[in-house]
């Protein structure tokens, strides 16, 4: 009887891998070779992001995530080669991920919109930026938000979500940057004396580049003044000396020039 039982269970064993030997073999050859792939996928991804320059802090997380990602995938792959039904492993997958999706939204879509900042940048750190109402230069940019510095020395803290979805000003991203200002002066002056004033006032601006043609051009004329457009050419940091700079100068060359302010005229009419 015992002689019978071991020839049976030899004959199911024979048995089971005539029937599925080819497909455990597949299944153990797949798992091999998949995870040799997913490791060479991952390590040029890694070098990848290296010399994209990409945040130190975000390479790990996201050659970890996508890892996770490929290796679910090729255990799915394997239990389907067995037989072994994946339909409700699929399900369970999903309705997790969706629940999770779900309460974390926000924080997933900031997480999402501070990995496409920081692939394909946007901005970098130090750039002078405009974005959601705020102007500053970018302090930092992490996982969930972009830390800014505005020009009066304030932090101002952005989301990464709406920031990588809504328009951003780069003011320091093509290097140099025009800084396009208005001036009056009253009607009584000759013209010629104001825009020479003007331009010698640009002249002596050490912020303004000396090898870009600067623009001193007539852009209105009123009934009380001569309205002229002053634009100047700078390097992008140096945005707001330039400004405050072209100002002070234009003011003590009118007083050295005489030039008057516009006049204001009333007219008075007794009853």
């Amino acid at each position: 009887m015992e002689n019978l039982n071991l020839v049976s269970l030899k004959d199911q064993i024979v048995l089971a891998i005539t029937q599925y030997g080819g497909q455990i073999l597949l299944s153990v050859v797949l798992f091999i070779v998949g995870r040799f792939v997913i490791g060479k996928i991952t390590k040029t991804l890694s070098s990848r992001m290296d010399k994209s320059h990409v945040d130190k802090d975000v390479q790990p997380f996201l050659s970890s995530l996508i890892s996770v990602g490929l290796n679910v995938m090729l255990l799915l792959s394997c239990a389907g080669i067995l037989g072994i039904q994946t339909t409700s492993f699929v399900a369970i997958l999903g309705a997790a991920g969706l629940a999770v999706g779900l309460a974390l939204q926000g924080s997933l879509s900031n997480f999402a919109g501070g990995v496409l900042i920081l692939i394909f940048k946007p901005f970098r750190v130090g750039d002078l930026i405009s974005a959601q109402g705020f102007t500053g230069v970018v302090e930092s940019i992490q996982i969930f938000n972009t830390v800014l510095n505005t020009l009066d020395n304030k932090t101002i803290i952005l989301p990464n979500g709406p920031l990588s979805t809504s328009p951003v000003t780069n003011i320091s991203g093509k290097g140099t940057i025009r800084v396009d200002m208005v001036f009056s002066a009253g009607n009584q002056n000759e013209y010629d004396i104001v825009k020479k004033s003007l331009a010698i006032a640009v002249s002596k601006c050490s912020f303004a580049l000396k090898d870009r043609e600067h623009d001193i051009l007539l852009t209105k004329l009123t009934p009380n003044s001569l309205d002229f457009d002053v634009r100047i050419w700078t390097n992008s940091v140096t945005y707001w000396e330039a400004y405050y700079s072209i100002h002070d100068l234009i003011k003590r060359q009118f007083d050295i020039d005489k030039i008057a302010g516009p006049a204001i005229n009333l007219n008075l009419h007794g009853q």
